[in-house]
């Protein structure tokens, strides 16, 4: 998310949302950090959207109603976001506006804003790159992009449009660090399609092809390559099925008449006229490649020869969960191409080539690398200075940072509000670092409860220690171990003074440090304390 301010008038661009790490046990999603745009919700005139992925899109459900500003994107962008919306029984409060790229097609969003749409090439169909119009100078944002000379939709990037714009000059630009550290240029999508083909033509056996649920362009050359080798099509997975359905009705799609058929009619084709087309590509442990690999779908068992494409590489952190359906999957008999070599994947972004022709295309003056990790943005500047670019005019920023801009200098002026908002079932931002710590606690030593009924009247304990464990020990074989905490609990209770057994804080607070130096010295862990002290009625 990008948040660009001239004046009272503040431009989004972007508001996606991205998966939580190792560390964030329990978390579902992770979305921007909205305060400083509730702060300004009166100057905010639009959220733009580049494309439809989830780190792009992912945040409109949480943040729409606190905003309640216009949206736009394009055609396929809104397509796959109101469905976002209708799960969230949001579609109704969505102000939506659609934005086609073309010339002639400058959109006037504010007084000082006014914005125009360069086609860009990119894993999902309908991505556009910004042009921001304003009083001190134009920014381009190019959101993710590659250059491909032959994609799978004939709709090349706007090069003419590009040029023009280092032409006329470009102020400030924020482009797409994610493959800055890949020297050369980014395969064709098309390359793919001849490896799709290749497969289908040499396959006797069932094709099982996963694949991110948005690649609207592979999934195309999947359809036609059964298409052409006389194969039926079943759609697993109610994410990609969704994409399909959308991207069909929206025209984005050709999906000749007849050839999807239903899950339930998988038994009625044999193997060698049959593709499934699913997801799981990532290892998620609910997808439907993952269950399938481990014979637990409805619909999809592994039969001994069916040739398994996953068709992605591993998302940084998801390795070992591709492995280990990459493994099932052999073990119940599949041939599985997931390695690069086999060319059944390539990547969206532009590689460091495709960068410097980007940045020589628009010769900006001030250059802000966004995307990827840090050392993609470290890679993008040093592609920078390679084309001309001063390092005094190229900037490395954290979240939250704000950099002012004039026609004749630009400064880092300050910081607003910014960071992670953890996301947990129904809860938006009330889980945070402690719960978190806490969680993580409970993963790695487990949990002890003590429970103490005191009799205030008689400033007595009348029951207890009883303890509790969960996660911690196996109770049946460690019962003297639970007695030496007893033991030594009541050692501690016996000093204390009948009038400070009501001071219930004091006490829980004493307990927990027994109890967690106890089992430490015992065991070598930690496990989270608890204690629970009630009172007799």
């Amino acid at each position: 998310m990008f948040v660009l301010k001239y004046g009272q008038e503040i431009l989004v661009l972007d508001a996606g949302l991205k998966f939580p790490g190792e560390d964030m046990l329990g978390i579902d999603v992770v979305i921007p950090d909205i305060s400083y745009l509730v702060e300004n919700r009166s100057l905010i005139k639009g959220i733009i959207l580049t494309h439809g992925h989830e780190d792009h899109i992912g945040a409109i459900p949480y943040i729409n109603s606190e905003l309640q500003v216009p949206v736009y994107g394009t055609r396929m962008t809104l397509g796959l976001l109101r469905a976002k919306m209708e799960e969230f029984e949001q579609l109704g409060e969505l102000d939506s506006h659609e934005i086609i790229p073309g010339p002639g097609r400058r959109l006037k969003v504010s007084n000082h804003f006014e914005l125009d749409f360069i086609r860009t090439n990119h894993s999902i169909p309908g991505s556009v790159g910004v042009v921001v119009y304003n009083p001190v100078g134009t920014v381009v944002y190019t959101s993710d992009y590659k250059f491909d000379q032959t994609p799978v939709d004939r709709e090349i990037t706007d090069f003419y449009k590009l040029a023009r714009l280092g032409e006329e000059g470009v102020l400030v630009a924020l482009t797409d660090s994610t493959n800055s550290d890949r020297p050369g240029f980014t395969p064709s999508e098309k390359e793919v399609g001849e490896t799709i083909d290749e497969i289908f033509r040499l396959s006797r056996n069932r094709i099982i092809f996963a694949t991110f649920a948005s690649n609207i362009h592979r999934i195309q050359q999947v359809i036609d390559a059964a298409h052409r080798h006389r194969r039926k099509i079943c759609i697993v997975g109610r994410s990609v099925e969704r994409s399909v359905e959308i991207a069909s009705e929206l025209g984005y799609l050709n999906v000749p008449p007849g050839i999807i058929i239903d899950p339930d009619q998988i038994g009625q084709y044999s193997p060698q006229k049959l593709a499934v087309i699913t997801t799981g590509s990532q290892g998620e442990p609910m997808s439907a490649l993952t269950r399938i690999s481990v014979s637990d779908h409805r619909w999809v068992e592994i039969i001994e020869g069916d040739t398994v494409i996953i068709s992605a590489s591993p998302i940084p952190g998801n390795e070992k969960l591709v492995a280990r359906t990459v493994n099932n999957l052999f073990r119940r008999g599949a041939d599985v191409i997931y390695k690069p070599q086999f060319e059944v994947h390539v990547s969206g972004h532009g590689s460091e080539e495709e960068i410097k022709m980007m940045l020589n295309l628009l010769r900006p003056q001030y250059l802000i690398p966004v995307h990827g990790e840090y050392r993609h943005l470290v890679y993008q500047a040093r592609i920078a200075e390679k084309v001309g670019l001063p390092r005094e005019n190229i900037f490395l920023v954290d979240p939250g940072t704000v950099l002012e801009f004039t026609r004749e200098q630009s400064r880092i002026n300050g910081s607003v509000a910014a960071g992670k908002v953890l996301v947990d079932g129904l809860g938006v931002g009330d889980v945070g670092r402690v719960v978190l710590r806490d969680r993580r606690l409970l993963s790695q030593d487990g949990i002890v409860v003590v429970v103490l009924v005191i009799d205030p009247e008689q400033k007595a304990i009348v029951a207890g220690p009883e303890i509790i464990t969960r996660g911690f020990i196996y109770v049946r074989e460690s019962e003297h171990l639970l007695e030496g905490a007893r033991d030594s609990l009541l050692k501690y209770l016996k000093t204390v003074d009948p009038e400070q057994l009501l001071e219930w804080n004091a006490v829980k607070s004493r307990v927990r440090e027994v109890a967690a130096t106890y089992f430490y010295n015992q065991t070598g862990r930690r496990p989270m304390i608890l204690p629970v002290i009630m009172e007799t009625s």
